[in-house]
């Protein structure tokens, strides 16, 4: 029985109604980093508790995908897409763990930077793009890649962000639409700039808006794009340090706004005009964590420095918000709560019901009440053995997916009491945040991208 794909043309008028309807629910799609608006969350199928990348049980396919990145996949229909970094080295430095050096990676040599169009059902890879060629314009830390930044499509059109190397969009066959040099996007230390740690905020499309944050060393910025040509929309300077966080649209009643995380200041921007609407000191100096809304809350947070806040924001916050946190504030009138020294440094955080998670990158995990930020649980995530996490956990079907970056996958059950359901062990270095979709998780190691499903 022939049935219609989302590119492709119908042939039974009830398959392609049926089949299009499929396509179009919101959980078949993983369109930007952490899903929908950045939540973490598929309200689908939930994928497997347990699998076995090296007997193949619940493992329905494994492609290999040359090169070194860390961003993660993305879905919509029955297509993955994702990027990396490929250059002629066939075993990229890559220094993982907890450390407190802080180097950077030179290298010379021409890279190649490539989008990836995989089939979801078999992981067959249907295209593939260069979108440049050329020698890395800045160096990256020996934990990162030259592909941080996760893509994004809408259906129609993937957007493709290297920092330096250029922004792209493309449609989902792969045809070149347009493309942008955002100029030289050196993230990297706020104090020492000549220590580069290469670009890692992602991109993502909301209606007709592509929205970027590139927070770096010289000419920080937030800007938007026509999706369809290109277009710049509208660019509004920030006096910020490098970030890595990617921005969050909410709407809410009276207005849509932008969301970012940020070092010296987080705040909101304005859709369509990209007017600040309010700002907040007191963060973390190496911001990472994307923000996400829940309970209509705001939620942010960071580490790096004194203060490692977990922030809960009212969305109609106006002008400068900021506590003094020195002295012991924890909330205002747009701040409902805040716990200072609980951040997390480089996992976004995630919200599940009426629980919010920090994961932070030793492995501890903390639950809280979402809505009022009290304390339920603290709990070191079992079989960590000392090692650390960069990935961000992902939740469907009453479970929670925490990744190590010794390529150990944790499933918690979701709730008041720590309670692990499985560790699966990938077999290889993961880094990048997970995909949920339609029943199956989509993991990236160092050298493979898993399809997993029962």
């Amino acid at each position: 029985m022939l049935m219609k794909s989302p590119l492709g043309v119908s042939v039974v008028a009830v398959l392609t109604l049926t089949f299009a309807a499929l396509a179009e629910s919101p959980t078949s799609h993983w369109p930007s980093f952490r899903g929908p608006n950045a939540s973490g969350i598929d309200d689908g199928d939930a994928p497997p508790t347990t699998w076995d990348a090296e007997t193949g049980t619940n493992i329905k396919w494994k492609t290999a995908i040359p090169g070194l990145a860390h961003s993660s996949p993305i879905v919509w229909g029955e297509r993955v897409f994702i990027t990396s970094a490929v250059s002629s080295d066939p075993d990229p430095y890559l220094r993982v763990g907890l450390y407190g050096e802080s180097p950077d990676h030179p290298e010379e040599i021409v890279h190649k930077f490539n989008v990836y169009c995989l089939d979801k059902k078999s992981g067959k890879i249907l295209w593939e793009q260069t979108a440049n060629s050329a020698i890395p314009k800045v160096k990256r830390h020996i934990k990162s890649t030259h592909a941080n930044s996760t893509p994004a499509t809408d259906g129609k059109h993937v957007i493709a962000f290297f920092g330096s190397e250029g922004f792209f969009c493309y449609d989902v066959s792969g045809k070149l639409l347009w493309k942008k040099d955002l100029g030289h996007l050196n993230a990297g230390a706020f104090n020492a700039p000549e220590v580069q740690w290469a670009f890692g905020s992602s991109p993502i499309i909301h209606g007709d808006k592509v929205i970027v944050q590139c927070d770096v060393n010289d000419q920080s910025f937030l800007a938007t794009f026509d999706v369809e040509t290109g277009k710049e929309l509208w660019r509004t300077p920030r006096d910020a340090h490098p970030c890595w966080g990617t921005p969050t649209v909410h709407e809410g009643a009276t207005r849509q706004q932008i969301i970012v995380n940020g070092y010296e200041y987080m705040g909101g921007y304005d859709l369509n005009t990209g007017k600040e609407l309010w700002r907040l000191k007191g963060g973390g100096d190496v911001p990472v964590p994307t923000p996400y809304v829940a309970h209509d809350l705001i939620f942010l947070t960071s580490a790096h420095g004194p203060y490692r806040p977990i922030y809960a924001i009212h969305p109609n916050a106006n002008g400068d918000i900021s506590m003094n946190l020195q002295a012991g504030e924890t909330s205002n009138e747009y701040i409902a709560w805040c716990r200072p020294k609980r951040g997390s440094y480089i996992p976004t955080s995630i919200v599940y019901g009426d629980y919010l998670y920090v994961g932070d990158d030793r492995g501890i995990l903390t639950c809280y009440q979402a809505k009022t930020g009290e304390k339920v649980y603290r709990e070191r995530l079992a079989g960590t053995r000392g090692g650390a996490y960069s990935a961000s956990p992902v939740a469907c079907g009453g479970k929670i997916y925490f990744t190590a970056e010794e390529g150990d996958i944790h499933v918690l059950k979701a709730g008041p009491q720590y309670e692990l359901l499985a560790s699966n062990s990938m077999g290889g270095v993961c880094l990048a945040t997970p995909a949920i979709s339609d029943g199956m998780i989509f993991i990236r190691t160092s050298k493979d991208l898993f399809g997993i499903g029962q």
